[in-house]
């Protein structure tokens, strides 16, 4: 099993679309993602009625990463919605979370992100936010 087919399993186990109250919804997109030290970290979303509720599959994951070994760096991403990446949507993250994985290295600039789990096809963060407005404040460090 490679990589990419280790991380949609890992995500799978996250999706289970499910209805937490009336105004709650959680698991219906899952997300795991692995660290710049090879450990795996998942997630899943999280909606509520008002859109400030929300937390996506992928910023969760980049938050147990965060909180459990305190790494930002990311080497790769899954995000699952009903299976696996087959190449028929954009299976990436949202333009919220592509802002949080930039925010929280310039590293992860070079994040690959898998598009097409049968052929696996990936893009870079860089290619979906390529004209990022950050970079000056990494450049002052």
């Amino acid at each position: 099993m490679d990589i990419w087919d280790k991380l949609c399993e890992e995500a799978k186990k996250q999706y289970h679309p499910e209805e937490i109250s009336p105004f709650i919804t959680a698991h219906h997109v899952a997300c795991a993602l692995e660290a710049e030290n090879g450990e795996i970290f998942s997630g899943f979303c999280i909606e509520g009625a008002s859109g400030v509720i929300a937390l996506c599959a992928e910023r969760v994951a980049g938050l147990n990463m965060y909180i459990n070994s305190k790494q930002t760096v990311v080497k790769r991403l899954v995000c699952y919605v009903d299976g696996a990446p087959d190449g028929t949507v954009g299976w990436t993250p949202c333009g919220a979370c592509r802002e949080f994985f930039m925010q929280l290295s310039s590293k992860n600039k070079d994040m690959e992100i898998l598009t097409n789990q049968k052929t696996k096809e990936t893009v870079k963060l860089i290619d979906l936010i390529p004209d990022w407005w950050g970079w000056d404040r990494y450049n002052e460090q």
